[in-house]
């Protein structure tokens, strides 16, 4: 009997019911599928692949807590799972110097502002670095997918907000943006003057991609006038 022919009154077995399907069985279709993926995997792209009704967080972390010890880690960043070298073997990774775009002072410094106290204008960048931000430096991390416009603050001027990007979570092993270094790690890096302020303290970032109270959403048409777009719609570069 061919399918048109199926009757859909008759009652055929599920094999892809949950029940069907044992941990080890799902976890392996999951493995597979962020293993075979150039970026990280989302849950609603697991969940789209896996039989309906299985626990996609616990597959998940079940296959994470498998990998924890071993030469790869199952890294989980936002809402997406990718593999990782594990932290502590990096050092043994050779990588083709042209693979790897070093970035300015600073870009770093604007990186480093963006993501503590985002969403920033570029003109709140100046103001903290107390520098001019030249294009090219948001250029630069745009350029590697680091950095987004998130929207328009509703002051004189309506500037643009900035604001990380998922690829900037999965590049530094971040899970959201409340992981970033504190106050105590920072300063046990080395990265922070042992002379800065009694009551300094590290701002913390706006938690999701949703614009704030005082944001605009921006659109290609307000890229495009502000000459942050070409007319066909690709960043300038």
């Amino acid at each position: 009997m061919t399918p048109s022919e199926h009757n859909p009154d008759e009652q055929t077995e599920d094999t892809s019911s949950p029940q069907s399907f044992s941990l080890a069985e799902a976890e392996r279709i999951a493995e597979a599928l962020v293993f075979a993926s150039a970026e990280p995997v989302s849950e609603d792209f697991l969940a789209e692949r896996l039989p309906l009704g299985v626990d996609i967080p616990a597959v998940m972390e079940s296959l994470s807590s498998f990998y924890a010890s071993r030469g790869v880690n199952l890294i989980r960043s936002a809402d997406r799972w990718a593999f990782r070298t594990a932290a502590d073997l990096s050092f043994v990774i050779r990588k083709d110097d042209n693979d790897v775009r070093k970035l300015s002072r600073a870009a770093l410094e604007v990186l480093a502002i963006i993501a503590y106290h985002q969403p920033v204008t570029r003109a709140e960048i100046e103001d903290i670095r107390g520098v001019q931000t030249s294009r090219g430096t948001l250029d630069v991390l745009m350029e590697a997918g680091w950095v987004r416009f998130r929207g328009r603050r509703r002051t004189p001027g309506r500037p643009v907000t900035l604001g990380t990007t998922p690829d900037f979570l999965d590049h530094f092993g971040l899970e959201e943006l409340r992981d970033l270094p504190g106050l105590d790690e920072l300063k046990g890096a080395g990265l922070l003057s042992g002379r800065i302020p009694p009551n300094f303290q590290v701002p913390l970032p706006g938690m999701g991609d949703e614009l704030q109270d005082d944001e605009d959403p921006i659109t290609q048409m307000d890229l495009e006038e502000l000459g942050l777009l070409t007319p066909g719609g690709e960043e300038e570069e």
